[in-house]
């Protein structure tokens, strides 16, 4: 039996989330439905993040097993062949028995896309969270970097609880400006040469966690947009935080500005 690991990117606008859904299309269905196609053999998906409805991936990771002969090359190939547009196949590669694309990842990083202008463009508005008030990026990373460390994190938590434990360890939040729409690149991104200017039309922040709570990373952006308002102080992100009450954080911001760009493994 084979370990197929699988790099998939997508935009996840018109779909019902990763996870296989009653109540409408879902990526995995599609994946799932591809990879029979080929290989001919039903085959269950195993994914690194189950992204919600509307969210998109750069870098999402998936795994099956199969005992199909078929070489991986050729299988990006043929996969392809049976996928919708919206969902690529970036890489495949064969991994040892023992990979699991959920509890071998190391660490995540999500980054969600703000287009800080007045007026938005009509092609961005599928991939970018509008936001017509002017925020201060500054501020933001800031406040960001009291949610650095081991916490737990029930305060940005929908539905609490959700998993077995709510503490998870994040090890890096970046808030910063970016002239350019700046979702492309895997991995952190380089400091723009105009990241201070408020003409920067863009602002992103990314996120490195071991894992993450169920909208998590939009939370966590809410809040740091009350900052960014004005609304709040840095300070008052530390206080919501040890406050372990989701009443006391900010609104849950909408699933389009979010991407999973990497998954990271010990391989």
């Amino acid at each position: 039996m084979r370990n197929i690991k699988l790099t998939l990117a997508y935009d996840g606008s018109e779909y019902a989330g990763w996870q296989v859904q009653p109540n409408g299309l879902s990526v995995q269905a599609c994946v799932e439905s591809a990879i029979e196609q080929l290989t001919q053999q039903k085959s269950s998906v195993l994914v690194a993040g189950r992204t919600d409805a509307g969210v998109h991936a750069v870098g999402q990771v998936a795994n099956f097993q199969t005992t199909s002969s078929i070489p991986c090359n050729n299988i990006q190939s043929g996969l392809q062949h049976f996928l919708p547009d919206s969902i690529s196949v970036r890489e495949v590669s064969e991994v040892d028995a023992s990979f699991h694309a959920t509890y071998s990842a190391v660490q995540k990083r999500y980054r969600y896309v703000i287009h800080n202008m007045p007026v938005g463009y009509p092609f961005l508005k599928r991939y970018v969270s509008e936001f017509s008030r002017p925020l201060d990026e500054k501020q933001m990373h800031t406040a960001g970097q009291f949610l650095l460390g081991k916490h737990d994190f029930r305060c940005f938590e929908s539905h609490y609880p959700n998993k077995a434990t709510s503490v998870r360890t994040v090890k890096e939040l970046t808030v910063q400006r970016a002239s350019v729409w700046p979702v492309w690149s895997a991995g952190p991104l380089a400091a723009m040469p105009d990241s201070n200017s408020s003409s920067s039309e863009f602002i992103t922040v990314d996120i490195v966690a071991d894992g993450f709570l169920y909208n998590m990373v939009r939370t966590i952006v809410g809040t740091l947009i009350d900052v960014g308002v004005g609304r709040w102080s840095p300070g008052d992100v530390q206080k919501i935080l040890t406050s372990m009450d989701r009443s006391q954080a900010g609104a849950t911001a909408p699933a389009c500005g979010l991407y999973l760009i990497q998954v990271d493994y010990d391989l």
